[in-house]
C-alpha cells in the first residue's frame, strides 16, 4: 500500500474519552444495520493515539451489535502500532495506516480527534480517500472532543456524502449548548460565524435552553430533552432523543447546518 497517507498527530487519548461517541454508535438505526447486516462486520480506528484504550472499549461496545465485529486500530506512527500490538485481543488488532485506511474494506470508520489537527483544506481529500475504502452501506464518524470526553461533536458519513452533525455533552459540564462550538469538528468550526447555518442553531439552541430554564429544577438532563423539544416545534429538524439517554445529544441532518458557499457537503 505504500506510506500511510496522512501526518502524525499529537496521540492524546484516555480511557472512555469517545464512551459518548461509542454509546450513540451502538444506538444509532443507521449504525447498527450496517454493522449488523455486513457480510464481513470489520470496524476500522483511525488514530487511535498513544494508547490503544478506545479502540479496545470500541470493540467492546459493538459487540452488543455484532458478537463477531472486528476492529482494527491504525496509527500512521510505527511505534505506536508496536506499543499497541501487545494489547491485542480476539477480533481486536492493530496496523500501519492512514487515510488509506491500509486498504481494508470497513463497514464503519472512526477517525477521532484526527483531522482537528488538520488544515481545513485537508478535509476533503482525507473524507474522499475514505469514503473510496468503505464496503458497501459503510459509514464514517469524523469527531472531536475535549480532554475528558464531556464535549464532543461529529459528523456521521457515508460513501458519497455527509450524513448528519451530532452534539453531544455531559449537561452538567455546560453552562449553554454553545459551549460545545469548541468541539465542532474541523469542517464546521472556522463557519460558526453570522450568517452560517451552524452558528444558527447553536443560536437557536442557546435561546431554547434559556427559555427552558425552569425544567432545570428537574436536572440538566430534563432541561436538554425539554430544549431539543422547544427546537422541534420551531421547525428545527432535531432526531428526538432516545427514551432512555446519559447524555445530552442534538443530530440534525447535514443539509440543516452545512456550510453556506462551502464545497463540502
Amino acid at each position: 500500500m505504500g506510506a500511510p497517507l496522512g501526518q502524525l498527530t499529537r496521540g492524546t487519548t484516555g480511557y472512555n474519552r469517545l464512551r459518548r461517541s461509542d454509546r450513540w454508535l451502538v444506538h444509532s438505526a443507521r449504525v447498527r444495520t450496517a454493522v449488523g447486516s455486513a457480510t464481513d462486520p470489520l470496524v476500522v480506528d483511525l488514530g487511535y493515539g498513544a494508547l490503544p484504550v478506545t479502540t479496545l472499549e470500541l470493540a467492546s461496545r459493538l459487540r452488543s451489535i455484532r458478537p463477531d465485529v472486528r476492529v482494527v486500530g491504525l496509527e500512521i506512527h510505527p511505534e505506536r502500532v508496536d506499543a499497541a500490538r501487545p494489547s491485542a485481543t480476539a477480533g481486536v488488532d492493530f496496523a500501519l495506516g492512514g487515510f488509506e485506511l491500509a486498504g481494508l474494506n470497513p463497514v464503519l470508520v472512526r477517525a477521532f480527534n484526527v483531522l482537528r489537527q488538520y488544515p481545513v483544506e485537508a478535509v476533503a481529500d482525507a473524507w474522499s480517500a475514505m469514503q473510496r475504502r468503505l464496503a458497501p452501506g459503510g459509514l464514517i464518524l469524523d469527531g472531536t472532543c475535549d480532554e475528558l470526553g464531556r464535549r464532543c461533536a461529529w459528523v456521521l458519513l457515508d460513501a458519497e456524502a455527509p450524513v448528519s452533525l451530532t452534539l453531544a455533552c455531559d449537561p452538567f459540564a455546560i453552562e449553554r449548548p454553545s459551549d460545545l462550538a469548541e468541539r465542532l469538528p474541523k469542517v464546521l468550526i472556522h463557519h460558526n460565524v453570522p450568517g452560517q447555518p451552524i452558528h444558527a442553531l447553536l443560536v437557536a439552541a442557546d435561546r431554547a435552553w434559556a427559555s427552558v430554564a425552569g425544567h432545570g429544577v428537574f436536572g440538566p438532563r430534563v432541561r436538554w430533552r425539554a430544549m431539543l423539544g422547544l427546537l422541534r416545534e420551531q421547525g428545527r429538524p432535531v432526531e428526538p432523543p432516545r427514551r432512555r439517554i446519559r447524555d445530552g445529544v442534538l443530530t440534525v441532518p447535514w443539509d440543516h447546518i452545512a456550510p453556506a458557499g462551502a464545497p463540502l457537503g
